[in-house]
C-alpha cells in the first residue's frame, strides 16, 4: 500500500450574491484569458512557422506559456483592467491550463495518435477557475475551517459539508455545475486514514452488464440505477423547451439551467451507484478478474448504444482499478476475446448464448445457472489462470 494517497473531493459551496458574482468574474476572466492565450499562440505560430520553415527562427523562439503569460501580464492594465478585480492565479492557471494542452496535442501527434488542437472555451460549458496559487500549498492563501473555507480576495464562503478526508491540500478549483457551485480539492492523505479498512480477503471475478450493473461469482448483483432512462420523459419536454426559447433571451438561459441540472441529476445517480458498488467490492476481495470489455465496440450498436453508455462499464472498471491501489487489492483484466459468457463453468463447453437467453443450461454437461453468474465465475478462473501464467502464483 502506498504511503501518501492522492484524493479528490468535490464540495458544493453555499455563496451569497456578492460570492457569486465574484465567481462569475473569476471564471469569466480565466475563460478570457484562456482565449486570448489560445488566439495569440496561434498567431505566433503560424508566424514562427514561417521563418523556422525559412531558415530563420530556432524552435526555441516558438510561442510557450510563459511568454504569453509574460505578454499578458503586461497589456493586462491597459487593455483588461477588471482582471485585477479577482485572484491573479484565475488567469494563471488558465495559462497553464492551455500549456498543457498543447504539450498534449503535440505529444499525441508524435505518436501518431488523432488529437486536434486546443478549441476555444464557452460561456456556461467552460465556467472554473484555480482560486488558490498552483505552486506549492504553502504559499496558497486558501483555509477551510469547519464547513467554510475562504477564498483568496474573497474572504469566507459557506460550504454545504467538511472535509471527508482529512491532510494536506495540494490543489482547488471552484467550478459551476448545473448552476451551482462546487469547489473540489486534492488533497494528500495516508494511507492509514482511508476512510475504509480492507473487511475481507476473498477473491472474485465480475461480469459487468447492461440489465444488471456488475455480478460477482458468488451471486451478489449490483443493480444498475438506469439513470438516463428513469429521466428520459422529463429531459426531453426540457429540451423542447429549451429549443423553442430566443438565444440570448433570459428565459432561454433559464430553460438551459433546468436541462442542466436534469443532466447533473443523471450523473449523480449514476456515480452514487457505482461508487458504492466499487468501494464494497474492493474491500471485500483482495484479487478482482473483471473483463477487458470493448465499449467503443459496443455503443455502435444503435440499439444497445443508450443503454450501454447509460450503465458507464468504462467508469466502473476506473474506479475499481484506482481503489484497488489504495487497498492493496490486486486487479486483474481478463481478455477481451475470452468467451466467458459462452463457456461452461462446470466442464468448459461452449455454446451459443444469444442475449434473450438468461439461463446458461450445458448442452453436454446439464449444468444450468444465471449466465451472469456462470459468467463471473468464468472471468475469476480465467484472471487467476492469467496471473498464474505471468509467474506470480500468490493469488491462486
Amino acid at each position: 500500500m502506498k504511503d501518501k494517497i492522492i484524493l479528490a473531493q468535490k464540495i458544493r459551496l453555499s455563496p451569497n450574491y456578492q460570492q457569486r458574482v465574484f465567481f462569475q468574474k473569476s471564471a469569466g476572466i480565466a475563460r478570457l484569458a484562456y482565449n486570448w492565450g489560445l488566439a495569440e499562440w496561434k498567431r505566433q505560430y503560424g508566424e514562427w512557422k514561417e521563418l523556422y520553415d525559412a531558415g530563420k527562427a530556432d524552435k526555441k523562439d516558438q510561442p510557450s506559456e510563459a511568454k504569453l503569460l509574460k505578454k499578458f501580464t503586461e497589456i493586462k492594465r491597459s487593455e483588461f483592467p477588471f482582471v485585477l478585480e479577482v485572484s491573479k492565479t484565475a488567469p494563471q492557471q488558465a495559462f497553464k491550463n492551455l500549456g498543457t494542452a498543447y504539450k498534449n496535442t503535440f505529444r499525441r501527434l508524435k505518436k501518431g495518435e488523432k488529437g486536434g488542437f486546443p478549441k476555444f472555451k464557452k460561456k456556461g460549458i467552460h465556467d472554473s477557475f484555480r482560486p488558490d496559487d498552483g505552486s506549492t500549498p504553502k504559499r496558497s492563501a486558501l483555509r477551510v475551517e469547519g464547513k467554510k473555507v475562504k477564498i483568496p480576495k474573497l474572504g469566507w464562503v459557506k460550504m454545504t459539508q467538511e472535509l471527508r478526508f482529512k491532510g494536506k491540500i495540494i490543489s482547488s478549483v471552484i467550478s459551476r455545475i448545473a448552476d451551482h457551485w462546487y469547489i473540489s480539492f486534492t488533497t494528500e492523505i495516508d494511507s492509514t486514514d482511508l476512510p475504509h479498512k480492507r473487511q475481507n480477503n476473498k477473491k472474485c471475478g465480475i461480469d459487468l452488464g447492461i440489465k444488471t450493473l456488475a455480478t460477482l461469482d458468488d451471486g451478489k448483483q449490483y443493480e444498475n440505477p438506469k439513470a438516463l432512462a428513469k429521466y428520459t420523459k422529463q429531459l426531453a419536454k426540457a429540451q423542447r423547451v429549451l429549443s423553442r426559447r430566443e438565444k440570448g433571451s433570459k428565459n432561454r438561459e433559464k430553460a438551459r439551467a433546468k436541462v442542466a441540472r436534469i443532466h447533473y441529476k443523471i450523473a449523480c445517480l449514476r456515480n452514487d451507484a457505482q461508487h458504492k458498488a466499487t468501494t464494497e467490492i474492493v474491500l471485500n476481495n483482495d484479487f478482482i478478474a473483471v473483463e477487458n470489455l470493448n465499449v467503443k465496440g459496443m455503443v455502435k450498436n444503435h440499439k444497445l448504444a443508450k443503454a450501454v453508455s447509460d450503465a458507464s462499464m468504462s467508469e466502473f472498471r476506473r474506479q475499481i482499478e484506482y481503489k484497488a491501489g489504495w487497498y492493496d487489492s490486486h486487479v486483474q483484466i481478463v481478455d477481451r476475446f475470452y468467451p466467458s459468457s459462452k463457456t461452461c463453468n462446470n466442464c468448459g463447453e461452449k455454446q451459443d448464448m444469444p442475449l434473450d437467453k438468461r439461463i446458461y443450461v450445458c448442452h453436454k454437461c446439464g449444468y444450468a445457472e444465471d449466465r451472469d453468474i456462470n459468467a463471473a465465475k468464468n472471468i475469476v478462473a480465467e484472471g487467476l489462470r492469467e496471473l498464474n501464467a505471468c509467474g506470480d502464483g500468490s493469488a491462486g
